[in-house]
């Protein structure tokens, strides 16, 4: 095949053909498990760590996967390596992998459901957080809480996530452009519906524990790097009174790796600026990678207008 590809159940198709029945409950249910990488200058980071939560997330659902978490990720590295070379402007991907429970038996006359894997790609929309690396991103609290425990274990990485949309919609109108961070209806911080969430204290980064948000592949990288360059690292529960008393809000996530907030319920963060935990890491990250991460995400966006 020439143009972009996909995969599903073990055999490579046209992106363009690539399609989901209605009827799968991956779809009715929103009942799917899900991974998202990405790659630097087309190779997969980090798909080891993002093969073990997909293993993880599957269990704890308890879908039977139709083939090894290894073999799925394999096959993300080859729709990625395939789909990287049709690029041209020095950009990477985005590489989704899901896997459903299969037709609803339902709505495909009572037959057994057989569960369904998938990898497509994308072009990173850069332009949507180009800009976030220099000037920083906000944030609100909003009334939309975590989904409790109780309804699904939150260390499953699934595609239910109604709660982070209507979230994102609250906070973007109480300020535009913000988004929100969800919390337990107890306050305890989670996370962001695009990351996880974590603070600058007494020069020591301070994260969640896993009982309060999914465990990131980024975030743990990141706390990886702080190791490595000295930075001290800690796991306790937030509120949105520690956010709001931070010197730095770090957000962590496979598209953007990290970027600062630097506006929380409409007041600034430390200075209002990004801070050098967040340029340390950063720095850090793109020293790792071989790749000048905020530099790519500026070059593969759109100007900025210029200031009147």
């Amino acid at each position: 095949m020439t143009g972009e590809i996909a995969w599903i159940d073990g055999t490579f198709v046209p992106r363009a053909d690539l399609a989901l029945p209605v009827g799968d409950a991956g779809f009715v249910l929103g009942a799917t498990v899900t991974e998202q990488l990405r790659t630097f200058r087309g190779k997969l980071f980090l798909p080891d760590e993002h093969a073990r939560r997909l293993e993880e997330s599957l269990a704890v659902v308890g879908i039977e996967p139709p083939l090894p978490a290894t073999t799925i990720m394999q096959a993300a590295a080859d729709v990625a390596a395939h789909n990287h070379r049709l690029t041209h402007d020095g950009g990477d991907l985005g590489v989704v992998t899901f896997v459903t429970p299969g037709d609803l038996p339902a709505q495909h006359g009572g037959r057994p459901a057989r569960p369904r894997a998938i990898v497509h790609s994308f072009p990173l929309a850069f332009p949507l957080w180009a800009a976030a690396y220099d000037d920083g991103v906000a944030l609100r609290g909003v009334g939309v809480r975590q989904v409790p425990e109780a309804c699904w274990p939150i260390r499953a990485k699934t595609r239910s996530r109604l709660h982070y949309f209507l979230a994102d919609r609250e906070a973007a109108a109480a300020e535009h452009g913000a988004r929100a961070v969800l919390a337990h209806a107890d306050g305890r911080i989670s996370e962001t519906s695009t990351a996880n969430i974590a603070i600058v204290r007494d020069g020591t980064i301070v994260a969640p524990p896993a009982a309060d948000a999914l465990p990131g592949i980024s975030l743990g990288f990141a706390r990886h790097l702080a190791a490595a360059i000295g930075i001290a690292w800690h796991e306790a529960s937030l509120t949105a009174a520690d956010l709001a008393a931070a010197a730095e809000i770090l957000l962590t996530s496979t598209p953007s790796c990290i970027l600062p907030a630097t506006r929380f319920d409409g007041r600034p963060v430390g200075d209002g600026r990004p801070g050098p935990a967040f340029r340390s890491i950063l720095d850090a990250w793109a020293a790792a990678v071989g790749l000048d991460i905020s530099g790519q995400a500026v070059a593969c966006s759109p100007p900025r207008p210029a200031s009147p």
